[in-house]
């Protein structure tokens, strides 16, 4: 990648909608946490964990060698002081990163399981931790509460109640995660009503590891006001201007598309071809740990890889800007900020070469 492309990037004001705080982990923090707690490593050493954590060159790219690295990075959470730690984290390398805007998610029922507490108990540490850096840095964060549809409705609907009841801590939204083959998300459907009559964001992970189908049913069932992934939107015509028709927002996540083996090359990715169609796309990075990347890094990837220009870049900023889980005052107030920063022609501008 050309230092100048990775240079303008990172220069770039940016909005990021779909981060997983348990995938957004420094190298260095897992390191310490160890010592901390003596985890048994043959050596505290950041590049032996990195394969444990972090998807490697030539490993095989599907969702179970993808999902795995959680399975180890969720050992990690071992106290309230380390999800404050990594809440915080999160925040400060967002920041340092440019982005001025970002909906961190997370699943209140795996990190709980880990301590044997509450939601609550692990919602008011995150959220008490990321309002805290976001003051300190002027990074605007908000929290999006994730369950999974393998798991049992009753573990949503407490999700849906600690969502309501946590909104002073900065929670928007509510997503339905998990396994898509072979779990649908009509089950969900009565919780996620009440969730849009309480007035929160709904985001469901749909169409990714399942087919076009998950994204309608997504839309049409549980109200989504955007899709997580959504990528295989692209193997239903139909469904892909019915999208742009309802300005249905996706959270594209590119690279983490590869890794998790949604798509095999960089060619085969339908961003760019989603994005040519009118749908509302905007650019993400799902998780900086396991991807290894920035959101300035994935900004240079579609760029070198997808031929998009930094216009197309910009215009899809603005998607992210005009979808933002906030009231409509506030969501406001941020479109206006990023066309003011956006429209300031710094490096950004040049033409991609």
């Amino acid at each position: 990648m050309k230092a100048d492309l990775l240079a303008a990037a990172r220069s770039l004001p940016k909005i990021e909608l779909h981060r997983h705080l348990e995938g957004s982990v420094r190298l260095e923090t897992l390191i310490d946490i160890a010592r901390e707690y003596s985890f048994e490593m043959p050596e505290y050493d950041s590049e032996m964990l990195r394969p444990f954590v972090q998807m490697m060159p030539g490993e095989t790219r599907n969702a179970q060698h993808f999902l795995g690295k959680f399975q180890t990075l969720r050992q990690f959470f071992r106290s309230p002081d380390v999800i404050r730690r990594v809440a915080r984290e999160a925040v400060l390398d967002a920041a340092a990163d440019q982005v001025r805007y970002m909906e961190l998610r997370f699943t209140p029922r795996a990190l709980s399981n880990i301590l044997n507490c509450s939601f609550e108990e692990i919602i008011e540490w995150v959220g008490s931790a990321v309002q805290e850096a976001a003051a300190e840095t002027g990074t605007q964060a908000r929290l999006i509460l994730s369950m999974n549809r393998h798991e049992s409705v009753e573990i949503g609907k407490a999700v849906i109640e600690a969502a309501v009841g946590f909104r002073h801590l900065g929670v928007v939204a509510v997503d339905l995660a998990g396994m898509e083959e072979g779990y649908p998300a009509t089950p969900f459907q009565a919780i996620f009503e009440r969730a849009k009559a309480e007035g929160l964001g709904i985001t469901i992970h749909a169409g990714e590891w399942a087919g076009a189908g998950n994204v309608r049913e997504a839309v049409e069932r549980l109200h989504a006001d955007r899709i997580g992934h959504g990528v295989r939107s692209i193997e239903d015509d139909a469904l892909v201007d019915w999208l742009a028709e309802r300005g249905v927002v996706l959270e594209i996540c590119p690279t983490s598309n590869l890794h998790s083996g949604v798509v095999s090359t960089w060619e085969q990715h339908p961003l760019k071809a989603l994005y040519r169609r009118g749908v509302f796309t905007t650019i993400n990075t799902d998780d900086p740990l396991v991807s290894d990347l920035t959101l300035s890094d994935e900004v240079a990837n579609v760029i070198e890889y997808l031929a998009l220009s930094w216009d197309d870049v910009k215009q899809q900023t603005l998607h992210a800007a005009r979808s933002a889980f906030l009231p409509p005052d506030e969501r406001e107030t941020l479109v206006r900020q990023f066309t003011a920063w956006l429209n300031a022609a710094p490096a950004w501008a040049a033409p991609a070469s």
